[in-house]
Order: C-alpha cells, then sequence, then structure tokens
C-alpha cells in the first residue's frame, strides 16, 4: 500500500508567486524519469526472475515512482499551463530505452545489481530534500517531502535484499566499490540529459546531449548544501560496507562537497546558467 497518493497532495495551495523559474525545467525532468519506472521493474523482474519476493517488491517499488513522476508532471503543469506532461513524457518513452528483456544484471551480479540501485536512491533522496528545502512553493514542497521519504525507504529495501545477495555471492570490497562508483558517475549519461530535452526544449528541438546535461546539472547541483552530500556519503558507504559515520566518511563527504561546487560552477558556465551563488552559504 502507498505511504501517500495524488490527491492527498493539497493542490489548492499553489502559489505561482512563491515559484523559482530556476526549479521548473529540473521538475520537468524530473517527472519524466520518475514516471519511467515501469521499464525499470521489467528490467528488474528479468535480472531477478527466480525471486518471487524481490519481485514484487521492485513492482511495488515502480508503482510508487511513477506516482512521483505524475505528481511532478501535475505540479510543473501548474507552474507552466503551456507545458504538456504527457506529451513530453511520449517523447522521453520514444528516445530513451532500456533493454527490458535482460535475464542477467548489467553489473555481473545480483549483489552488484542491488548496489547499483542504492546509489539512485542515494541520490535521489538527497536531490528531493535539497528542492523541497530551498522551494518556498508550499506544494512543492509538500510532494518533495513525500518523496524523499520514499526514496530512504526505497533504498533500504535495495539495501535489505543486497545484503541477502551478498551472504550467497560474497563479491569482493574491490568490486563493490567499483559498482558505486560507476553508477554516480551514469548520472551524466542520457537519462537525465534527455529527460531534460523533453521536458523543457520545444518538439522538433535538436537534442545535444552536452548542452542538456550542463543546463541540468548547472541547476541541479546548486541546490545541494553540505548536509546533503554529508546524509549521501553515509548511506553510499552504507551500501558498500564501510562505517556510514566516521573520519573517512567525512573526509570523503567534504572532498565531494568542494567537488560539487566545481562541478556546478563548470556547467553553469557552459550553460550561461546561474546559480553558483548559492554556494555561498557553505555548510
Amino acid at each position: 500500500m502507498k505511504h501517500w497518493r495524488i490527491e492527498d497532495i493539497d493542490w489548492g495551495r499553489f502559489d505561482a508567486a512563491r515559484v523559482d523559474p530556476d526549479i521548473i525545467p529540473l521538475v520537468k525532468a524530473a517527472a519524466m524519469v520518475e514516471r519511467n519506472g515501469t521499464d525499470y521493474a521489467a528490467y528488474l523482474n528479468g535480472v531477478f526472475h527466480d525471486d518471487p519476493d524481490f519481485r514484487a517488491a521492485a513492482d511495488y517499488w515502480a508503482e510508487e515512482e511513477v506516482q512521483h513522476g505524475d505528481a511532478l508532471g501535475r505540479w510543473a503543469m501548474l507552474a507552466d499551463p503551456a507545458w504538456d506532461y504527457p506529451d513530453a513524457f511520449a517523447r522521453y518513452r520514444a528516445g530513451y530505452h532500456i533493454d527490458v528483456t535482460a535475464d542477467a544484471s548489467i553489473r555481473g551480479s545480483r549483489t552488484g545489481e542491488l548496489i547499483a540501485r542504492c546509489m539512485v536512491e542515494t541520490g535521489t533522496s538527497s536531490y528531493y530534500s535539497a528542492l523541497g528545502e530551498a522551494t518556498a512553493e508550499p506544494v512543492l514542497k509538500q510532494i518533495c517531502k513525500h518523496i524523499a521519504a520514499d526514496e530512504f525507504r526505497h533504498f533500504k529495501l535495495f539495501y535489505d535484499h543486497m545484503r541477502r545477495y551478498l551472504a550467497r555471492e560474497n563479491i569482493s570490497f574491490a568490486r563493490r566499490l567499483r559498482i558505486a562508483a560507476g553508477r554516480i558517475s551514469e548520472s551524466e549519461d542520457d537519462e537525465l540529459a534527455f529527460a531534460f530535452h523533453c521536458g523543457n526544449d520545444a518538439p522538433g528541438t535538436p537534442y545535444e546531449h552536452a548542452r542538456c546535461l550542463a543546463a541540468y546539472m548547472a541547476r541541479a547541483m546548486a541546490f545541494y548544501r553540505f548536509r546533503h552530500v554529508e546524509r549521501g556519503m553515509g548511506m553510499i558507504f552504507k551500501a558498500v560496507g564501510l562505517p556510514p559515520r566516521g573520519r573517512l566518511s567525512d573526509l570523503t563527504a567534504r572532498l565531494a562537497w568542494q567537488f560539487i561546487q566545481r562541478r556546478q560552477r563548470r556547467f553553469a558556465g557552459r550553460s550561461g546558467t546561474g546559480g553558483g551563488a548559492q554556494f555561498a552559504e557553505a555548510a
């Protein structure tokens, strides 16, 4: 059973005067990715074809992901009444595909697949926490709070199943670390960049990966604060088998925070997008 429904959102509180224009393109892109959860569930069902417990969990996860997309899409249509969420998502589905017929994980093991899913949930829980705290618009704040809570639960779901498979497959720490780092680096692939394109470019506009990625990342990274990175690093450490709190985690979080700041400024320079000033508030 879902922890909340779209009907639970207090849509009547929407306040156009409190909408940050830099958030609207991000919400449109996020709606595309979240709504596509059914494809990822199909992929996971193939990878875990003989594990009915996990398949049921993956289907439940996808149902919540689709709801995230629909809630974000509905909000974006309030913020930009000219935007057509169903049309934008149809274009995204037509142009971005994952292999839904796979019967084995692209990570080389089921443990690896679940580590990768933990990385995704770490990123999304941190991201929606950051957006929810940054926005002054009450409806988006409520949506982001609900989604962030879901994503934290999803992390635990995948983490618990990962521990179950790790006991069987016993893949090395080094391998787990490589999988985690590799999945994090994939945040700059076509999934988000193409979602930004479909959500924000006029139909018929040619897709340019570098342009769309820079436009997305410059905006998205500007809303993070150190506390989001610190909590996310603890989750990453936990997923790969390291203590989530301690000197190493703290040091890594600070290095990651510096990296994000540099990357945001670089993407902002490429895209002509502002937002770097938000980093003036350090931790």
